[in-house]
């Protein structure tokens, strides 16, 4: 062990027992208290953040177990090495004796390499660490690289030289190969020792055992790694699903007539409300389309979930309709198509959808519904909910059937089409009622944007949890 005079300084005393007893104590308070937020850390193996969170804690209290032992050890004294054997020469080599994986006394060592006497001296931890036999002889500072791997001889060599000839501190770490095949990594740190006339009498070292560490360390860093992955992910994810939603759903930032002129036309406005809580786009629509025989298509609906796979199941979703709409299909038997598509995608998925084919000639609206809130009709300052014909949701059932209502507007109505999530759910109260008690507001709005601007105002709040659409429709006199 250490000469009491080193190269730069006198050996410090050890400190007494009482002060080293009183941090024992307070090291094992903090581990308990570190212990106990790590078994409150969610640990479901899904999350990338709660696993680097997790990998961290362990970390800190694996590095809180090593200073209890270091501070043990120091109050204790280093273990002596155990006697030569007193069997036979023809007796097989005692093996060393086994240590807890998790003990840092089987992961600490010391040596000390006598220049003058070229004789060396090891503790028995530094044999259990490097493998060997306790009854063996301790390597001397030529042998030792021999159980260092090829690539960190360099390494340790240089250590020892600029030690030895330069009187540098050792500080360093490098691998050794065990006899078993096993590879360790460990940490040295040592001084050179002088001799009355400043000459290198040996040198000393503390080796230790630092694999579990450096494991650890590493695992916190890959999972930190893929923590940065997951969030690149998610930010590419939530653009992409953002230029698709935003490619797919009319552009409209204020009142937008359709080309068809002359009584009866529809005044429309509409608005997409993200989610308060969620970083990813949902499967929201709406729209409006201006068909060939004159009549107009509406229609909003959500595909359940959030993500680039639901805003692009959205946008085929939504061809289909304006696809099946120009064809001249009916809303119910549209449905029904819709459904069929839904239910024979790759990835399936339920969705709501309300469809409207309105005929300004007679003022008539045709609609029907999958699963989904039905169009609520203001008129005269007061509203209503339409009566809902069957359906069911899309991607519920194979064969579903899809009933179709027919009512007639009148110059003034307006028509209020939204999604689930428009109005959050905070008193049980009904969405469809707090949405009807805005009638007196719209009696007194000028267009249907100021319409829209006033349930955004009303519901567009922090608090709402689920993306969401409204579209409405003004009969024009």
């Amino acid at each position: 062990m250490p000469s009491p005079v080193s190269a730069d300084r006198p050996a410090a005393q050890p400190p007494g027992r009482g002060s080293v007893e009183a941090l024992i104590s307070q090291t094992r308070r903090l581990k308990v208290e570190v212990d106990a937020v790590r078994r409150d850390t969610p640990d479901d193996g899904m999350d990338p953040e709660d696993r680097w969170q997790r990998a961290l804690y362990d970390l800190a209290v694996r590095q809180l177990d090593d200073v209890d032992a270091h501070l043990a050890q120091l109050r204790d004294g280093p273990e002596p090495v155990p006697p030569e054997p007193s069997e036979p020469a023809d007796a097989p080599a005692p093996r060393p004796a086994p240590t807890a994986c998790g003990s840092l006394l089987s992961r600490v060592g010391s040596a000390e390499w006598n220049l003058l006497s070229d004789e060396a001296s090891w503790s028995g931890e530094l044999y259990r660490i490097l493998g060997l036999d306790p009854a063996s002889p301790a390597l001397t500072l030529d042998e030792l690289p021999t159980l260092v791997v090829d690539e960190d001889r360099p390494l340790l060599t240089g250590m020892v030289t600029d030690c030895l000839v330069d009187a540098r501190p050792i500080d360093g770490e490098f691998r050794v190969v065990r006899p078993d095949a096993s590879v360790r990594t460990v940490h040295m740190m040592g001084e050179p020792v002088l001799d009355a006339d400043g000459s290198t009498a040996s040198m000393w070292a503390v080796v230790r055992d630092v694999s579990e560490l450096r494991r650890r360390r590493r695992t916190v860093r890959e999972t930190g790694d893929s923590l940065h992955r997951h969030r690149r992910r998610a930010r590419t994810e939530h653009r992409i699903a953002l230029e698709l939603q935003e490619a797919v759903l009319p552009p409209w930032r204020g009142p937008l007539r359709l080309p068809h002129q002359g009584p009866g036309t529809l005044e429309l406005a509409a608005h997409y409300l993200p989610s308060a809580t969620s970083a990813l786009i949902g499967g929201d629509w709406y729209d409006a389309l201006a068909l060939s025989d004159g009549e107009t298509l509406l229609s909003v609906g959500d595909l359940t979930g959030h993500g680039v796979t639901v805003t692009s199941g959205m946008a085929t979703l939504l061809g289909a309709v304006r696809g099946m709409a120009m064809a001249g299909t009916e809303p119910g038997p549209l449905l029904a198509l819709l459904n069929q598509l839904l239910d024979s995608t790759v990835h399936p998925a339920l969705g709501s959808a309300v469809c409207c084919r309105y005929r300004p000639a007679t003022r008539t609206l045709v609609w029907a519904q999958a699963g989904h809130p039905a169009p609520l009709l203001y008129r005269c300052g007061t509203g209503r909910a339409l009566n809902a014909p069957d359906g069911v949701l899309l991607g519920a059932t194979s064969g579903a059937v899809y009933g179709q209502a027919e009512v007639t507007l009148e110059p003034g109505d307006l028509l209020l089409l939204h999604t689930d999530g428009l109005v959050p759910d905070r008193t049980g109260t009904d969405a469809g009622e707090r949405l009807l008690g805005l009638a007196p507001r719209f009696a007194g709005a000028r267009t249907a944007q100021d319409c829209v601007r006033a349930v955004v105002e009303e519901f567009g709040g922090a608090e709402r949890a689920d993306d969401a659409c409204v579209l409405v429709a003004r009969v024009t006199d």
